[in-house]
């Protein structure tokens, strides 16, 4: 059995579009679109299966409790092709889910089916919704050995100090 020590609870952070940003492009916009991380979209006969609050409550390798609470929409495809969602109906969807589930203005989260169920991020290019890759990631390299990435300097981007009196080409070395 391994004791990992316990310490404070995070909550993990990401850079998604929140609910109130998705419900303000759906009254600017005429048809709801969703494209995918490749250019191409999502067929328009998708359908919104569910609007759901996920909560992950969970520990790091390095013993660190977390959470990470998102709002989830799933979207599917049948073989409904005359469906069409108007961005009306799907903020109608989200009111409701808002009101009966009493979300808050959290991160918004993607599933759809790939491969396997893909789950995404979500942003919006000023036309469309963009399902955006997402990805594992390590939260405690400090405490489990990853060494941190090191920065590429060009050598020619170096300033010298202020103090120093030896530049390149200048004849000191």
């Amino acid at each position: 059995m391994i004791n990992l020590p316990l310490a404070e609870t995070t909550v993990v952070k990401s850079i998604n579009m929140k609910l109130s940003e998705v419900k303000s492009q759906l009254t600017s916009i005429g048809e709801v679109r969703f494209k995918l991380p490749n250019g191409s979209y999502v067929p328009q006969h998708f359908h919104v299966t569910e609007i759901g609050a996920v909560s992950k409550h969970f520990i790091d390798c390095g013993g660190k409790v977390r959470e990470d609470n998102t709002i989830n929409f799933q979207l599917w495809e049948a073989n409904d092709y005359d469906h069409r969602i108007a961005p009306t109906k799907f903020l109608d969807i989200i009111n409701l889910s808002e009101n009966i589930l009493e979300l808050t203005d959290g991160d918004i989260e993607v599933e759809y089916q790939s491969n396997t169920i893909g789950k995404y991020g979500l942003s919006f290019d000023g036309k469309d919704f963009v399902l955006t890759n997402t990805y594992t990631d390590c939260l405690a390299k400090d405490n489990c050995g990853i060494p941190m990435e090191k920065v590429q300097k060009s050598l020619a981007s170096l300033t010298p100090d202020a103090e120093s009196c030896c530049t390149p080409g200048g004849g000191c070395c």
